[in-house]
């Protein structure tokens, strides 16, 4: 599925942005910073495959996800200011990505004969670890570790898309409607302000 690649490509490039904006935040310098952006675009797919025994990895078998990390270190250099301005689009294609990684890690999970709560599993890594690994390299408290919703979403899509292919079978529409699943939680769990802190307040 053409599509389907592309937005891999353009979820790598969104998910590495973010890395290299971080880096910078941070005050990296350039090599520094085009690490914290490739572990972010590829370092929970890195994690998938490693668990899953599919090497090399995945990025390592197509070198057009090296030169989309490579161009979105250029970018987020050479148009920092004009990103930061676009910061709500971006979260809209970091919501996209997180749901098709999802997605794709399931799916090739299941490729490697894994059982599906494993492939739920691996579908939550690749999505959220690049990001997890990003935070603690940049000396941030995981997002996932923290009341908002984000791996609950991927978790709850990953299982929609099992039980959509056990009564539906029909994998591009099941993978598209798990994709706007993982997105629509997401999405509302942000604008909403939906949290799973159940911590009470002290009397």
């Amino acid at each position: 599925m053409d599509w389907i690649y592309a937005l891999d490509l353009i979820g790598t490039m969104v998910f590495a942005i973010s890395g290299v904006l971080t880096a910078i935040h941070n005050k990296f310098d350039i090599v520094g910073s085009l690490i914290i952006g490739m572990v972010t675009a590829v370092g929970g797919g890195t994690l998938r495959d490693i668990l899953i025994g599919e090497t090399p990895v995945g990025w390592m078998k197509d070198a057009n996800y090296l030169w989309v990390i490579l161009l979105a270190l250029i970018l987020s250099y050479a148009f920092r200011p004009h990103i930061t301005r676009f910061r709500k689009g971006m979260f809209l294609f970091d919501t996209i990505g997180i749901g098709l990684f999802t997605i794709l890690g399931l799916q090739k999970t299941l490729g490697v004969g894994l059982s599906p709560i494993i492939a739920v599993m691996m579908g939550t890594v690749s999505a959220v670890f690049g990001g997890v690994i990003r935070d603690v390299l940049t000396g941030v408290v995981p997002l996932i570790f923290r009341a908002e919703i984000y791996a609950t979403a991927c978790i709850i899509g990953g299982f929609s898309f099992l039980l959509l292919e056990s009564f539906f079978p029909h994998e591009t529409i099941n993978v598209v409607v798990s994709m706007v699943i993982v997105f629509a939680i997401r999405f509302l769990a942000v604008k909403k302000k939906w949290s799973l802190n159940f911590e009470t307040k002290k009397l």
